[in-house]
């Protein structure tokens, strides 16, 4: 009986043996009561000014910023939101200037405009198809459109540098795992014994 409790402490003792033998004597300091075995994982630089960076490169040239940031496939959503405003912006001022012309033709007293109509003939209608009032609430709605069109493409190139300088913040997020969780040597100098364990960092 004697002999087997012999036989499994020397099996317990034999792993203890083990790390003690992979250790290398300058990673202890004995005279601290808790030393970290640090991982030899390098961490990323921090640049601080990045963001700044990719937001005003966002701001020169849109979609600059994204490509500073590698995030290549972001560039066509950006320039395809901005040609959407744009576009709705210059169909707007088109149709604003037909309506405003017709109804500058009219107070000088012509009738050919493209908003009068004409008979199967090609004669002038006797009454128009939009009446002035009509032309003037065109041109009122057309306006307004416009103008929301407007708010909406800036509203979209402010989107685009926020985008990019969120980005160059998060790129710079520390979520190295090894960095989370460490292993730790603790001696403890009463009775001279030694613990090995894991520590788990949470760090705000």
């Amino acid at each position: 009986m004697q002999i087997k409790r012999l036989f499994v402490f020397i099996f317990l003792l034999i792993p203890c043996f083990l790390i003690a033998q992979d250790m290398e004597p300058e990673e202890v300091d004995l005279n601290q009561e808790n030393v970290v075995i640090q991982d030899s994982v390098p961490s990323s630089r921090i640049d601080p000014l990045s963001p700044s960076r990719a937001a005003f490169y966002s701001a020169v040239l849109p979609g600059l910023g994204q490509a500073y940031n590698k995030k290549y496939w972001k560039i066509p959503i950006v320039y395809a939101a901005l040609g959407t405003g744009i576009y709705f912006y210059i169909d707007n001022t088109n149709a604003y200037n037909r309506y405003r012309d017709a109804y500058k033709s009219r107070l000088a007293g012509f009738d050919t405009d493209e908003f009068w109509g004409t008979d199967p003939d090609g004669n002038p209608l006797s009454s128009p198809q939009i009446s002035n009032d009509g032309l003037i609430r065109a041109q009122q709605t057309l306006r307004r459109n416009r103008e929301v069109s407007i708010l909406v493409t800036l509203g979209i190139y402010a989107l685009n540098i926020i985008d990019a300088n969120v980005d160059a913040h998060l790129l710079q997020y520390n979520v190295d795992e090894n960095l989370a969780v460490k292993p730790h040597f603790k001696f403890n100098e009463m009775d001279a014994t030694t613990n090995l364990g894991l520590t788990l960092d949470f760090k705000f």
